[in-house]
């Protein structure tokens, strides 16, 4: 009895220490299904919508290059903690704030959901739990993530969505309002698994509401009710992990 006292309340200690809060060992777990560490030494490779990508990103560094040829030439933009360049034919391009900044977002949005769920422990991401749902016969942990002012870069005012399976720990679908280009809100669910490397990248089916207004709490049940338009998908071709 005198031992089973100690170890219960050593347990009771170890939990009691536990900072985090239940949507935070979500998301780690989460993280680790998908790859876990491995995201930090590994270069992710891909094609996407006629771009090709190398993805490189760890705690305190990264390194996203975008490759593609236009009427200019060959062009490469480089986004990483120096900041943003563009070179065409190799040479370094000087361009307006303007145009600089929409080509980073452009670069760093392609990164943030090639890389899903790895980035959400960022000390700029704040993680809730919002409950339990059923969605095509599975059960889901629905985590919302918001972002400090600090930190949290151009579209900190966004909101997401994910939904966690509960047996995988993938994230099976996800939802998000941005206010960019007039904003939206937009409704995705993966639709295939990249598994190279110990990593698992997903490609997803892109969805919009009718309108575009509606919070997105709401995109769950436009979804179930098949009230969501197809606009796109997302697609990840020719993917190499070193």
């Amino acid at each position: 009895m005198k031992y089973a006292l100690i170890y219960l309340l050593g347990a009771f200690l170890l939990f009691s220490c536990d900072p985090k809060s239940e949507a935070e060992k979500i998301i780690d777990q989460s993280i680790a299904a998908h790859g876990g560490t491995k995201f930090e030494s590994s270069r992710i490779s891909f094609d996407f919508r006629d771009r090709s990508y190398q993805i490189f990103k760890s705690p305190s560094a990264y390194e996203y290059i975008r490759s593609f040829s236009d009427s200019t030439g060959q062009v490469k933009d480089v986004l990483n903690n120096s900041g943003f360049t563009r070179f065409v034919n190799e040479e370094k391009v000087e361009l307006e704030e303007k145009r600089e900044k929409a080509f980073t977002n452009s670069v760093n949005s392609v990164a943030y959901f090639a890389y899903l769920p790895y980035g959400l422990n960022d000390p700029a991401v704040f993680k809730n739990l919002v409950g339990e749902t059923e969605m095509d016969g599975n059960k889901y942990h629905v985590i919302k993530v918001t972002f400090s002012e600090e930190g949290g870069g151009e579209d900190f005012d966004d909101e997401f969505l994910y939904w966690i399976n509960q047996e995988t720990f993938l994230v099976d679908y996800l939802a998000y309002s941005y206010h960019t280009d007039g904003g939206g809100v937009r409704f995705r669910k993966a639709i295939k698994k990249h598994e190279i490397g110990g990593l698992i990248l997903q490609d997803y089916e892109n969805y919009k509401p009718a309108d575009e207004t509606v919070p997105v709490e709401e995109m769950e049940a436009l979804y179930k009710a098949g009230e969501l338009e197809l606009l796109s998908e997302i697609l990840l071709e020719n993917v190499v992990v070193e």
